[in-house]
């Protein structure tokens, strides 16, 4: 007997899907495939002289580094920012809330400086932390705190409906039998939480990876201390050196996308959890 093949609930589906790939093709996987084209035009030999030169490791060691360090910090504050939004009421709750989103919206040139103006030795916040022997500016410090400014509203932003939607009657249930609130959180909210945090630590790691224009200006790009991936790759790209930039650009994609790789997959193994239990 010939099998009736049910017509999808809603119609569409093959001219979006087509639509969909067709997208994605030009916007993200054809740049992708021409930095993979174009590097492999290099010899091995060539390949890895170029990404194993120690000022090629430097960057990557800067870049990473504070990048993972600035969304430790943004995992931690953004949870405590989203928490005091979510479950507070108090003057000015909603003029807060938007500035969260300022980031997203401010030019990360015009973060860039102002945060170089404000950590600088003659700046107001640099000159007071001058006398305790503490240097931002032109730091890995200094990028950190660039990073962590740019990276917030990804933790706040993914946390923020999590928390809308838990039910408070699960967090009193927990107190009337006698646990206290640390071990409420930890035991009871914080597994809940934990897989929208890291989603929010990934985008936050992922765009600090990235991210050039409000860090170029803070980081006093010193090669060997502050200079960042995405400025050596701009500084090969004006000397015309495109298979250098394009090979690390790629060693920067592959070691990106096994990282967020390994954060989907410590994400699905959370959610899992919490459906069994």
């Amino acid at each position: 007997m010939r099998r009736i093949r049910k017509p999808n609930r809603l119609p569409g589906f093959g001219l979006s899907m087509g639509f969909t790939l067709f997208y994605l093709g030009m916007v993200v996987l054809l740049p992708l495939s021409a930095v993979f084209l174009k590097t492999f035009a290099l010899s091995w030999e060539r390949f890895w002289e170029i990404v194993l030169a120690p000022r090629v490791l430097a960057s990557f060691q800067v870049t990473f580094v504070t990048a993972f360090l600035a969304a430790l910090v943004n995992a931690v504050f953004g949870l405590l920012v989203a928490w005091v939004l979510v479950r507070y009421s108090f003057p000015g709750k909603r003029f807060i809330d938007g500035l969260v989103d300022l980031p997203f919206a401010l030019p990360t040139a015009v973060a860039g400086i102002s945060l170089t103006a404000i950590y600088a030795e003659n700046g107001w916040g640099g000159s007071l932390l001058k006398p305790l022997g503490i240097q931002v500016a032109f730091t890995p410090l200094g990028i950190t705190i660039a990073l962590v400014f740019i990276g917030l509203p990804f933790v706040v932003r993914t946390v923020q409906p999590v928390l809308e939607e838990m039910e408070k009657e699960v967090e009193e249930a927990a107190v009337s039998l006698g646990a206290y609130r640390f071990r409420t959180f930890w035991n009871v909210l914080l597994p809940q939480l934990a897989p929208a945090l890291l989603t929010g630590f990934a985008l936050a790691f992922a765009r600090g990876i990235g991210e050039y224009g409000s860090v170029v200006f803070i980081s006093g790009n010193m090669p060997m201390k502050t200079e960042i991936a995405p400025l050596l790759i701009m500084t090969k790209l004006e000397q015309y050196d495109y298979a250098g930039a394009t090979a690390v650009a790629l060693v920067m994609l592959i070691v990106s996308f096994l990282l967020l790789l390994f954060i989907n997959f410590m994400q699905w193994r959370l959610s899992r959890r919490m459906v069994r239990v």
